[in-house]
């Protein structure tokens, strides 16, 4: 798997972040995917499926659907396989996102007012043109993808004690992945999911015991829109079971935290990357007492110029 998603995926850093780790009074590392080739942490999931694909299915070409960030690791990698690629993207995708689909030689399709609408519709044409449909949190091969994560983290911990990972939470591809490959790796740390209170779906789903459907809110974590799916076969079971304890985080809190990241830590990172920041930063997670390292995965940079710089102006 590893060498699959190393074909088209570089590892990120492990980057120390000196100021957090005088707040939080242990040492705090960042793992950096705001660095990955396609700005987040979608490239890893988009390379282990598409890599996994048989000659037949990969003739037939491909559909996903995406807030942004899968649609562009998608089109990146299908480019790079020569895949063709259909992605479906809700009317509010952020332009740099959809520029970077574009790019990456994918047919975007602007389609629905909610990611949930534009996934429905990709579904459908996946199913009329007997094309594999790739999700982007809701199968084994991407959730093992983005497990490559956690691989390097402990790599890159070598024999250093490890508390806790902050993961942000969405589809739950991400943090189930991540979790994982701790698991594999015998590495003893508490995994922490961090949602937005505005894209919280797996977060209530987890609460009510099984998935549900939440209203769509417009947040600066818009990598983190959606739903789940109430036929999830995948994330939901594995992150009720394998996530630890979960946060949520306001959007005054995530836009703060985007402003750290930019003034203090000189990293450019969207919203629905900056979750997990956001909870270390409003001590709404607190390390334990006794134990090492906190590892925050800052898992997407992509935003637009305009975003940013009103964030920054409203500081």
């Amino acid at each position: 798997m590893r060498a699959r998603v190393e074909r088209h995926a570089r590892e990120t850093p492990l980057l120390p972040a000196p100021e957090l780790s005088e707040r939080v009074g242990r040492e705090v590392l960042l793992k950096a995917e705001c660095l990955q080739v396609t700005g987040s942490f979608k490239v890893r999931g988009a390379a282990a499926r598409l890599e996994s694909l048989s000659e037949e299915e990969r003739s037939a070409g491909i559909v996903a659907c995406s807030s942004g960030n899968h649609g562009r690791a998608v089109s990146y990698v299908a480019g790079r396989a020569g895949i063709a690629a259909r992605v479906f993207v809700p009317r509010w995708v952020d332009p740099v996102k959809l520029e970077g689909i574009r790019a990456g030689g994918a047919e975007a399709v602007l389609c629905g007012d909610t990611f949930d609408e534009s996934e429905a519709a990709a579904i459908a044409a996946a199913e009329r043109s007997g094309s594999v449909y790739v999700s982007a949190y809701d199968d084994p091969w991407v959730i093992a993808g983005q497990g490559t994560i956690g691989l390097e983290i402990a790599d890159q911990m070598g024999e250093r004690p490890l508390a806790a990972v902050l993961v942000p939470l969405s589809g739950g591809g991400l943090v189930a992945g991540i979790a994982g490959a701790l698991a594999e790796r015998e590495v003893e740390s508490s995994v922490v999911g961090v949602s937005a209170d505005r894209a919280a779906v797996m977060l209530a789903s987890v609460r009510a015991g099984h998935p549900v459907e939440r209203p769509e809110e417009e947040t600066l974590a818009n990598a983190l829109a959606g739903g789940i799916g109430l036929d999830n076969r995948y994330s939901f079971d594995m992150v009720r079971d394998r996530v630890h304890e979960h946060v949520s985080v306001s959007e005054e809190q995530i836009a703060e935290a985007m402003r750290f990241a930019v003034t203090r830590l000189r990293m450019v990172v969207e919203g629905g990357g900056a979750v997990a920041l956001a909870a270390l930063l409003q001590g709404l997670w607190m390390a334990p007492r006794d134990g090492g390292a906190v590892v925050v995965v800052v898992s997407g940079g992509n935003v637009g110029g305009d975003t940013l710089v009103e964030i920054l102006g409203a500081s």
